[in-house]
């Protein structure tokens, strides 16, 4: 200690003075620049780090610390927005508003407001379960096209036994003459082994494929790291397509490690019919446009009409992420759980909300609406599980009901219903990541008949799971109280 003091008093005069003036500017500077646009917990959590260890705060605030996209994405993503509403007005039907509640008709106008497509009735919705039975239904839809197939994944990873059997049926589909284009998220697939020779059997079969989001520092193709596409979906054909919170990869994610401890992923999927495949497949020509500067597919997809009616199911679908001007998600979410009278479950494996979420499903339990939340016992992220974890107490205390999908497994699926009237479903979770960092797609489906379905998904899980009780929860050492707690500090970093 003595030797560094003495060291730091033979530096000379004017550079002590300039490391002072630096390290006092930085944090008066950031002090105005930090608040801007973000959540006031999320600003005091960025200021603290770079208050307490400026250097390191400040390098870590320009890494992480910005939300937004390019400039050119931005640019981009309002145009397509503004010719996805255009082509989507002559489709808005007021017989379907008037066919739901008012609740649930409030929340479409706010969907629409927001950027989402209009409310279509007509919608044939299957759930699929099983993980590899989802992998085969897609696989048969393929070997089926005769025009197209467009597929999209957070994560793609090849393996002999779950994925290779699809990709085997894109290349068929390349033979024959069908069109195949394919997006994956960079980051998400660029880290599970066998990237390089994924891409290279893509080229050499003649698909289209495309890396979301690329980051190249080399290519001048950099921004946040963590603002990701985890949008998934298969569209062939414009008359079927499969969504919801699988990716493309075998159930243990190739990871040797959850390979050891027996850690597989449980997803639900849905194959969709109707008006709501030609929303999903807009989508898809979105990203594809912005990955590939390509503007036709969105012409091609829209000019090639909605699909037929294929069921009695009355959806919405919801983008959302960077790109649009408010998190979509979000304030679904919110406007739903605010109208919930009856009931309300929960299922999301990342459970992380902001204060707006807290708030209104822990008013929910305390004007007696029964509130069910099922998580994983365990998750695969170390910082996102302590973090969601110190949410526990609160909700407990409100009267929530927790249920923990027994270890090892991981419980993936996002979805929730409310009351016996809507249900929501697709690739978002309820955690901060998903409504602000993410590009996420989310569909809302109004009826008795979706909720019931989603209702028997639930009461699957409940029965894989164990509820925790408050008394066991409070009982629990003071060191994982601690870890919890400084865990959720990082979560609201972003």
């Amino acid at each position: 200690m003595v030797s560094l003091l003495e060291r730091l008093g033979e530096l000379p005069f004017w550079l002590i003075v300039f490391a002072w003036i630096l390290d006092v500017g930085i944090r008066v500077v950031m002090l105005g620049i930090v608040p801007g646009n973000r959540r006031p917990t999320t600003a005091m959590a960025w200021l603290l780090a770079i208050f307490f260890i400026p250097a390191v705060g400040l390098a870590l605030f320009l890494l992480f610390g910005n939300f937004r996209l390019s400039e050119r994405r931005v640019r981009r993503q309002l145009e397509i927005n503004k010719r996805v509403l255009g082509y989507t007005l002559h489709l808005e039907s007021d017989d379907a508003l008037e066919q739901v509640s008012p609740a649930v008709a409030s929340a479409v106008t706010l969907n629409r407001r927001l950027g989402a497509f209009p409310l279509d009735a007509g919608n044939g919705f299957e759930f699929v379960m099983d993980y590899r039975e989802s992998l085969q239904r897609m696989t048969e839809a393929v070997d089926s096209a005769r025009q197209y197939v467009h597929v999209q994944f957070y994560i793609i990873g090849d393996d002999p036994e779950y994925v290779s059997p699809f990709l085997d049926a894109l290349e068929r589909a390349v033979a024959r003459g069908v069109k195949v284009r394919l997006l994956f998220d960079h980051l998400g697939t660029l880290r599970v082994k066998g990237y390089q020779d994924l891409l290279k059997r893509m080229t050499d079969a003649g698909i289209e494929w495309r890396a979301m989001l690329p980051i190249s520092p080399r290519r001048r193709q950099w921004r946040r790291p963590d603002l990701r596409n985890h949008r998934k979906m298969v569209v062939v054909d414009g008359e079927v397509a499969f969504t919801g919170s699988q990716n493309l990869i075998e159930p243990g994610y190739k990871r040797p490690s959850a390979h050891k401890i027996g850690r597989e992923w449980v997803d639900l999927m849905a194959r969709v019919t109707g008006p709501m495949v030609t929303g999903l497949d807009v989508v898809f020509a979105t990203d594809w446009s912005q990955e590939a500067g390509d503007d036709d597919l969105l012409d091609d997809v829209v000019s090639g009409g909605v699909a037929p009616d294929a069921g009695n199911v009355t959806a919405q679908i919801v983008p959302s992420g960077p790109g649009f001007e408010s998190e979509n998600n979000l304030r679904l979410f919110n406007t739903l759980i605010y109208g919930a009278l009856e009931k309300l479950t929960i299922t999301s494996p990342y459970f992380i909300p902001d204060d707006s979420l807290l708030y209104a499903i822990t008013t929910a339990a305390q004007r007696g609406v029964h509130v069910e939340l099922f998580v994983s016992e365990k998750t695969d992220q170390f910082l996102v599980h302590h973090a969601q974890q110190s949410y526990y107490a609160q909700l407990l205390v409100a009267g929530v009901r927790i249920f923990r999908y027994r270890s090892p497994i991981v419980l993936h699926t996002k979805c929730f219903t409310v009351d016996d009237d809507v249900a929501v479903f697709g690739s978002s979770n309820m955690d901060m990541r998903s409504f602000s960092l993410n590009r996420e797609v989310s569909l809302m489906l109004v009826g008795e008949d979706a909720v019931q379905e989603l209702d028997r998904v639930q009461a699957e899980y409940r029965r894989n799971s164990s509820e925790l009780t408050l008394v066991e929860w409070m009982h629990r050492p003071r060191l994982s109280k601690w870890v919890d707690n400084a865990c959720r500090l990082t979560a609201t970093l972003q």
